[in-house]
């Protein structure tokens, strides 16, 4: 529990700090590397949270930083810290947050990837789109690792997508999953209320065992972001 609570706490960041660290990343287990970045929302100076994993083969991204001048400073950070290339990118739903960096990794010929439903609102909103999509839930096998996705139905968005990395017992939540710190469900302009409660079931059925939930926004933790977003949505 002191080893969740001080992840926690690093996770918790003032507006002061965030501007003069806009780019923060902490090792969350093994390879899997949580990584936070800022924007601001109705006013408000908000965190993003999204992750990356080092194989042997090259680093695995997951969404995009939030704040499009930390684009090439992300990837820097990765060359630096790791001696590697970020080979993968992999977008949770079609919001900024998660797909506004698609057109930036791919002028640096980095593959990238969404499902073929955050595809055709990207190409309906004219916004930059993935080289690659997939349909159904998908193994990414990269070096030593594999990486799922995982459709759990609409929730925060109809396209939202949860990744686990199986080895590590590690569910990447996104934004369909809400912090344990969060007191609303944040943005629901495109959310389905009606839905999003059974697919969180469906969730927490599917993956039992989870050792961590790392959420869109906020603090990160254990399952109990799941029991939290249930209970934001009754």
């Amino acid at each position: 529990m002191r080893f969740i609570f001080s992840l926690l706490f690093c996770a918790i960041i003032s507006p002061a700090i965030a501007q003069t660290n806009p780019l923060k990343i902490s090792h969350l287990k093994g390879d899997l590397y949580v990584y936070t970045t800022y924007n601001d929302y109705k006013g408000n100076l908000t965190d993003a949270n999204a992750m990356y994993l080092v194989t042997n083969n090259g680093v695995v991204v997951i969404d995009a930083p939030w704040d499009p001048k930390q684009f090439q400073p992300f990837l820097d950070s990765i060359e630096a810290k790791h001696q590697q290339k970020v080979v993968l990118a992999i977008a949770t739903h079609s919001h900024a947050d998660r797909a506004g960096g698609l057109a930036f990794f791919k002028s640096k010929g980095i593959k990238t990837y969404t499902t073929k439903l955050t595809d055709q609102i990207l190409k309906a909103n004219n916004e930059p789109r993935a080289e690659n999509t997939f349909d159904k839930d998908t193994t990414f096998t990269v070096g030593q690792y594999k990486i799922n996705t995982y459709y759990p139905g609409a929730g925060h968005t109809k396209d939202n997508i949860l990744i686990w990395f199986e080895k590590d017992q590690v569910l990447f939540g996104g934004c369909f999953v809400k912090s344990t710190e969060a007191s609303n469900l944040g943005n629901i302009t495109e959310s389905n209320l009606k839905a999003w409660p059974g697919n969180i079931q469906k969730t927490k059925k599917k993956y039992p065992n989870t050792k961590f939930v790392v959420t869109g926004h906020q603090a990160w933790g254990n399952r109990e972001s799941l029991e939290h977003t249930l209970k934001l949505l009754q």
